[in-house]
């Protein structure tokens, strides 16, 4: 249980009961929908060992259910990634990707960026270690280059990605809110604390 989980559970629900995507093509790979981001590089890899858990229960529940388990994929881009795995990630792109900020940037102004033109949901971890840091305006503009790039080649209704912050003791909460949910009109922003009653 957590923040995090929650986070997740949310955008897992999304991505097993939404339509399917277009079988995986070499002219049409298809793109990363959730994309995660953590300040701390250590927990990139937590989360996707824990984030195996929930899917292997769904699977689980579906195989109980007599109904096809959703196919979710999941991969983690940090400084540290093999130079072969980043090309896989290119080539056959996960639903969830789990990264850092610097490494979202580099993605961001590489030929990797068209695998995350179609990001629906983007969660940042542990947003009250960034904010207000340079690190924090960083990632702001980071998040608005991928907000322009999902509008511009991304899903035809051109809505930009829901942001989803988690905290663990952030006030006010509406300043984060607002660090988060940048400069763009419509923005659908989320924050999940965990020191909120």
């Amino acid at each position: 249980s957590g923040k995090t989980l929650a986070a997740f559970l949310w955008t897992l629900d999304r991505l097993a009961t939404g339509p399917p995507r277009p079988a995986p093509t070499k002219a049409n790979p298809g793109t990363v929908r959730v994309l995660y981001v953590s300040p701390l590089k250590a927990l990139t890899y937590d989360v996707e060992r824990n984030l195996r858990a929930p899917l292997a229960g769904i699977a689980l529940a579906a195989a109980r259910l007599g109904v096809p388990a959703p196919d979710i994929t999941v991969a983690s881009r940090t400084g540290d990634t093999p130079a072969e795995d980043r090309r896989n990630l290119a080539r056959r792109p996960p639903d969830i990707l789990i990264t850092t900020p610097e490494s979202l940037y580099l993605m961001l102004t590489s030929q990797a960026r068209e695998i995350l033109a179609g990001v629906e949901h983007v969660i940042v971890d542990e947003v009250h270690a960034i904010a207000g840091s340079k690190r924090g305006a960083h990632l702001a503009l980071t998040l608005e280059r991928l907000d322009h790039l999902v509008a511009g080649r991304g899903r035809g209704d051109a809505r930009p990605p829901q942001r989803i912050g988690l905290s663990a003791t952030q006030r006010p909460l509406e300043t984060i809110a607002h660090f988060l949910g940048g400069s763009g009109p419509g923005r659908d922003v989320t924050i999940v604390d965990a020191g909120a009653r």
